[in-house]
Order: structure tokens, then sequence, then C-alpha cells
């Protein structure tokens, strides 16, 4: 066996090792090794389709490495709650709202959330108070029949935006980064609700607690 077979031979090892992988990264990287090792012989032997196929597969997966790059780093930057929601802006309508204004009360029918754009505003079963940059109004997507789980107030004016839940889970869908930072901002909700909670008042002597 020559070297130039010895490449041929890496190029199959590689591919072999790369549809045995699980995990997508390194299954791209591996696989463009491959393409790389089999083009190489492809050109030392003359062989046109080989080289026409492994030229066209390498831009592919390249392309496809870096959109797994891309969303771990997205993913990533999501989990830490450094995400910029100013994309949202052309999914929804925004709406001024005066101090003292509600915005939804607890047991209402839920259609959209909001995106604090400017001034204060507060749940007020929760005490919690919500700031520009920051979502509400999400609970109600999940919530069965789609009803509100807390009352919002405006305590400061400020502008809001509102975005339609048909919205909410097409951008859900369609853009991963989002799709994770909207599941840890409802996690992170359902956790403070679950902390504000009143306790269960104790049983009264005699009676059994199931």
């Amino acid at each position: 066996m020559n070297w130039v077979e010895a490449i041929g031979y890496l190029g199959t090892a590689l591919t072999i090792a790369s549809s045995a992988m699980s995990t997508m990264i390194p299954l791209r990287i591996v696989s463009i090794l491959a393409s790389v090792a089999v083009l190489s012989y492809g050109i030392l032997t003359a062989s046109m389709p080989v080289v026409l196929t492994e030229a066209i597969q390498i831009p592919f997966n390249a392309w496809r490495l870096y959109q797994m790059v891309r969303l771990v780093r997205d993913v990533e930057k999501a989990a830490d709650g450094d995400l910029s929601l100013d994309w949202l802006k052309p999914f929804g309508t925004s709406r001024r709202f005066a101090a003292g204004e509600v915005l939804f009360r607890k047991g209402d029918a839920a259609a959209e959330m909001f995106y604090v754009e400017s001034g204060r505003f507060r749940i007020a079963e929760l005490g919690i108070e919500i700031g520009p940059g920051a979502i509400v109004g999400e609970l109600g997507m999940l919530s069965p029949g789609n009803l509100r789980t807390g009352t919002l107030v405006c305590v400061a004016p400020g502008i809001a935006l509102g975005v339609p839940y048909s919205d909410v889970k097409q951008l859900y869908y369609q853009n991963p980064e989002f799709g994770f930072y909207f599941l840890k901002l409802t996690s992170e909700r359902l956790f403070q609700s679950a902390r504000h909670a009143p306790s269960p008042a104790p049983a009264a002597s005699g009676t059994e607690v199931l």
C-alpha cells in the first residue's frame, strides 16, 4: 500500500467514524476531515467524481458546523440572561400605560405577552416589579384555558409591546435562542410564584392530612 492509498483509507475510516457519532459538532468536524482526505485522494488519482462530490460536501458541512457552534453560543448567552429582545418589536404593537393602569387581571383570558420598553410594572400578587427589557404575561400561554395567573399593574408610566401568543409560538419554534430564553423565563416565574404562595394552614387536631 502506497501513501496515496493510505490517504484514501484514512478518508474511509473518518467517514465511518463520523457515521458512528451521536453529537452533531464532532460529527461535522470529522466529516469535514474525511472530505478533505477523500478530496486529496481524488485529486491524486484524478478521480473527478470523487473530487466534485467532496468539493460540494466540504462547504455544506462547514456551514452546518458554523450554525451549530453559533447555536451553542446563543444558548449559553440566553442561559446567562444576556439576551436583547429588541428584535421582538416588529412582531407586536407598542402601547402607552399610565401609572395605576391595569394591563390585565388574574383569571382574565390571555392572548398576548408584553415586552417592557419603558416604565415599571408590578405583578400584584407576587409584589414583583418588571422593568425595561423584561417580558411579562408569558405564563398565560401555558396555563390551563389560557387564563392570566396574576394581575399586572403599571406603577410608573411607560410603554409595553404586546406580542400575540400566535407569534410567540412561531418565534419559539424558529429561534432556538428565544426558545431557550422563554423556557428559562417561565421556569423562573413559576419558582417566584411558588416562593410567594401562602403556606397551607395547619390541619386541625385529629385530622389526617393526605
